[in-house]
């Protein structure tokens, strides 16, 4: 009862508009009362838990993200995307998908991803018809690619929290991403035509010439690369997630600075702050929710919770529909960081004694993150995705929300019901 009364807590301060680490910090304080902590305990083993080689993939991949937006990589990536596919039927929007998949391959954030690819695509696409609303909705989701595509911030701080291996996890959501991907663009093909009507090209005013697809791809070259390597070093054994974090950034800044030339000091300057204050505030949310999980593992709440469902539910499959479902809203009230760090590790012993896989089980998280990050009543990618498409939130919530229904959910059921789909890559690589 502590355990949820916690959650309860913490969902409370969020609302209120107490900022994400502090209302943490909030929920720490409470435990700490109620079973009488010794705080100095806790932060030696917090300490300890953020001590981790692991961890360092996080700066440099959230560093990589913000030198892609600056260094001119994301422009280049949606040229030679747009350049393929554009010219189809709701090529614009397909696009838009695979940019923002490319780039969940290289910065595995979604925030970045919003940014970048928003303010190179929403114009574009309202001239080819797309109301910018619709756009946006799309925009937001197609951005959480970054979160299922490795490497993803997201699986990374899972496997931390769980103590599981961050190759597998990120192995373990490629296939999920792929069928969102196909999703995704299945819809926005459908939706042309019966929704909204596209302009074809050429027939707008305003817009600029494209390049030929020789052109367009040798401009992409040196960005295509960056996906190469990273999963190509991790995967082929050559290095770890941390060392192809660093190898990232250093090949962002090399790019940035003297292939496109589009980074400059400043910008680099920039990049630099926005990437140390993202980090800053995820380690200390990290720091807060280890020594919260200390505490609940000390007086075994997981455990009871794992008896008490057990008891109440005897069905595996409808325990693993009850556990969607909690991750689902509490996704659709708290942020990615919150629900993979505290909820996600809460709901592990239940996952392992209903016999789910923890490996597929960081996959069903990820897909959960995916829809509450984009639903109202919080949806924070979303509401980001409308101020870049600079549009209201009215308008973007029930193409959102279509698209959350016909995509989003059916994937993340297939992603839970189907474990061969999570697992099938890890095994593949041998990493289970």
């Amino acid at each position: 009862m502590e355990g949820l009364i916690a959650v309860g807590i913490l969902l409370f301060l969020m609302i209120v508009g107490i900022p994400v680490a502090w209302s943490f910090a909030g929920v720490l304080a409470y435990l700490a009362f109620i079973y009488d902590a010794n705080f100095n305990t806790l932060m030696l083993q917090g300490y300890r838990s953020i001590d981790s080689v692991i961890l360092i993939a996080l700066p440099l991949f959230v560093l990589t993200g913000y030198l892609m937006q600056s260094g001119g990589i994301a422009h280049r990536l949606v040229n030679f995307i747009e350049v393929l596919v554009g010219k189809r039927k709701g090529g614009m929007g397909a696009s838009m998908v695979l940019a923002s998949g490319i780039f969940g391959a290289i910065a595995g954030t979604a925030t970045a991803a919003v940014a970048s690819i928003g303010t190179i695509m929403v114009g574009p696409l309202e001239k080819r018809g797309y109301p910018r609303g619709y756009s946006s909705a799309l925009l937001g989701i197609s951005s959480l690619l970054g979160i299922l595509i490795p490497p993803s911030i997201t699986m990374i701080l899972f496997a931390v929290v769980t103590r599981q291996s961050v190759a597998a996890c990120f192995a373990a959501s490629i296939g999920p991403a792929l069928l969102l991907i196909a999703g995704l663009i299945i819809a926005n093909r459908f939706s042309v035509g019966r929704l909204f009507n596209e302009i074809a090209v050429g027939a707008q005013e305003g817009m600029s010439e494209q390049p030929s697809r020789g052109k367009a791809a040798w401009r992409a070259l040196p960005a295509l690369s960056l996906p190469v390597v990273i999963l190509g070093g991790i995967y082929g054994g050559v290095c770890t997630p941390t060392e192809a974090a660093a190898i990232a950034a250093f090949m962002a800044i090399v790019i940035g600075f003297f292939v496109y030339k589009d980074l400059t000091i400043n910008r680099f300057g920039k990049s630099v702050i926005a990437a140390a204050e993202t980090t800053g505030t995820v380690i200390l949310i990290l720091l807060f929710s280890f020594m919260i999980g200390r505490i609940l593992a000390s007086e075994r709440i997981p455990q009871e919770l794992t008896k008490t469902i057990t008891e109440l539910v005897q069905d595996p499959m409808m325990i693993l529909i009850a556990v969607n479902i909690f991750l689902i809203i509490t996704g659709m009230i708290m942020d990615d960081v919150s629900v993979t760090v505290v909820v996600a590790p809460l709901f592990m012993p239940l996952m392992v004694a209903s016999g789910v896989d923890p490996i597929h089980y960081a996959s069903i998280v990820a897909c959960s993150v995916v829809i509450g990050a984009n639903s109202p009543p919080v949806a924070p990618i979303l509401y980001m995705a409308c101020r870049i498409g600079q549009v209201p939130i009215h308008k973007a919530v029930m193409p959102a929300i279509a698209l959350m229904v016909c995509v989003g959910l059916p994937v993340m059921a297939v992603t839970s019901f189907v474990p061969e789909l999570s697992l099938f890559f890890p095994r593949l690589l041998g990493l289970i």
